[in-house]
């Protein structure tokens, strides 16, 4: 369900949002990061890593819980991509990747091994 209401409410797809921008505090890059993670996350497991059955129960786990290991939801998936998401995902703002530039050269650097290991 979309959240994008009246001006001052909430913007975006709640599934999406970072933990900052589910307590609304202020946002930068990093903000979109986590919302890239959760993507990667979804794309690689089949899954959502936070789900609720209310809004307000949805953003208290993404503000709150740790999302899943990917590896504990799909165990195909390479250690290098756990390490990607899981940084991505990080609920600290300073622990996340600062720039999009850094994801993609991770991501790079996984695929490369993954093709190199088949």
């Amino acid at each position: 369900s979309s959240a994008e209401e009246e001006e001052g409410q909430l913007k975006g797809k709640v599934p999406y949002m970072s933990p900052e921008q589910a307590q609304g505090l202020p946002l930068d890059a990093r903000s979109d990061i986590f919302s890239l993670g959760v993507m990667l996350f979804q794309m690689t497991t089949g899954q959502l890593p936070f789900t609720g059955d209310s809004m307000a129960t949805l953003m208290f786990k993404i503000a709150n819980d740790e999302h899943p290991d990917i590896l504990g939801v799909n165990p195909a998936l390479p250690a290098e991509l756990r390490a990607i998401i899981d940084k991505a995902l990080s609920k600290s703002v300073n622990d996340r990747y600062s720039r999009g530039a850094q994801l993609v050269k991770d991501i790079d650097v996984c695929l490369a091994k993954v093709g190199a290991a088949e």
